[in-house]
């Protein structure tokens, strides 16, 4: 299933730090040559810090038991510049230990006027802190990165030459670390910065894609993720244009997130519309499986596809976590369509197209009537399943426009915003000339 992986392309919108547990990830797979993956892990790792990584993945291509003496040489470099950036924050040392037990000013201006006041900081100050924490962060100590990065948060300006850069580092050490509670409020805080900054359309538009990457990965550890990453590439219209122009493989998450959130089964419809769109750039068995069910209502398709889905998800280091999940709410999409087409099912039928054993389908069906509260009834002796009328609710109905004249009007607003902007520069650049 190589055709249909997507590490190498993901990658290439990844920190090299956050590339290693997707590499990793495949190195228990059979997808690729190993001993080749494990030569570009260790060409990856080189031009890291993370010297005692190097020595274990040098061990596991049986290059050598001993450390080189390059790397020795290397290791000494390293601690000794690490020792000497702490020495440089040593006077503010006091300050990020007060971070790291959470008892931080949540004001800058007063916690910067404490800071200047009780230890004496000064601006260079600011800068030793960042190349520590950027320090650290290559060596692998992402824990102690983040109390830096979170200091220099704090004190920075927005309009500093090197906030941007601190906010990238902030969420990807919280993700590397697995705090997902405290990356998507790094991944918030990034986005409204890119969303409000003044970068020029490509710039704009490459922030956009590599927060769409590395966004996959807080949206699937995260438990409100499922809902977020529905609102964000699918009803953030900027968002969506930078998926559909630059990373239509993005696809794939996005359809997979609509297939086990059973809540926001509404978004099928817009996401169907989308997925018809790009099927000339990207198509793979979860947006294929889809098409098959809604747009063609081919069962038989759909069945098919939900196999070869299952191979795509075990392989994917994103979504693996998903599969039984995916798998169950696949089979229930298939079993609401059928329904919504035949008022009577044979139990056999229904087996084969979720591929099931007729028993096993009898089991799942009696569950899913009991636990969804379906209008339907089952008949043992002949073996069929008899679907009463499932008219959609009113409160359904409402929730799918307003959902609907939400997307809209953000839509517009958006774009009164754009063209106020454009028109004040204008005005302003129309000033230069008297």
């Amino acid at each position: 299933m190589a055709n249909f992986d997507l590490t190498r392309i993901n990658c290439q919108y990844l920190d090299r730090h956050l590339t290693f547990p997707l590499l990793e990830f495949l190195c228990g797979k059979e997808i690729y040559n190993q001993q080749e993956l494990l030569e570009y892990i260790l060409e990856t790792v080189n031009k890291t810090n993370m010297i005692d990584y190097t020595m274990d993945t040098r061990k596991r291509l049986n290059l050598s038991q001993e450390m080189p003496e390059e790397l020795v040489q290397r290791k000494a470099e390293v601690l000794a510049t690490l020792k000497q950036l702490q020495n440089e924050v040593a006077p503010i040392m006091k300050a990020t230990d007060i971070l790291k037990n959470g008892e931080s000013m949540k004001d800058s201006k007063t916690f910067v006027s404490a800071l200047q006041k009780d230890y004496n900081f000064k601006v260079e100050h600011l800068e030793s802190a960042y190349k520590l924490a950027k320090y650290l962060y290559e060596c692998g100590n992402y824990q102690e990165s983040t109390s830096y990065l979170y200091f220099c948060l704090i004190v920075m300006s927005p309009n500093d030459k090197n906030y941007l850069n601190v906010l990238w580092g902030k969420l990807a050490a919280e993700i590397l670390t697995l705090n997902w509670n405290t990356a998507l409020e790094d991944l918030t805080r990034l986005r409204d910065y890119i969303d409000s900054a003044n970068f020029s359309t490509i710039q704009a538009l490459q922030q956009r894609t590599w927060l769409i990457h590395w966004s996959v990965l807080v949206f699937f550890n995260h438990p409100k993720g499922r809902d977020l990453i529905i609102e964000m590439f699918l009803y953030k219209p900027l968002y969506l244009n930078a998926i559909q122009t630059m990373c239509p493989h993005i696809m794939r998450y996005l359809a997979t997130a609509v297939v086990i959130n059973r809540t926001r089964r509404n978004a099928l419809k817009d996401l169907i519309k989308v997925i018809q769109q790009e099927s000339y750039t990207y198509r793979d068995p979860i947006t294929e499986f889809l098409e098959c069910l809604y747009v063609n209502f081919d069962f038989e398709g759909a069945r098919l596809k939900l196999h070869e889905c299952q191979t795509v998800i075990l392989n994917d280091f994103f979504i693996v976590a998903c599969l039984n999940e995916f798998v169950e709410d696949a089979r229930l999409m298939i079993f609401e369509t059928f329904c919504r087409i035949h008022q009577c099912i044979t139990i056999s039928m229904l087996a084969d197209k979720l591929n099931m054993k007729p028993h096993e389908a009898e089991c799942w069906i009696v569950n899913l009537i009991r636990n969804a509260r379906l209008n339907a009834k089952i008949d043992s002796k002949l073996g069929h399943v008899v679907m009463g009328t499932q008219p959609l609710s009113p409160y359904q109905q409402l929730v799918e426009k307003i959902d609907s004249l939400s997307m809209r009007s953000e839509h517009l607003a958006g774009l009164i915003e754009r063209k106020s902007k454009q028109k004040n520069q204008e005005s302003i650049d129309s000033w230069k000339y008297y």
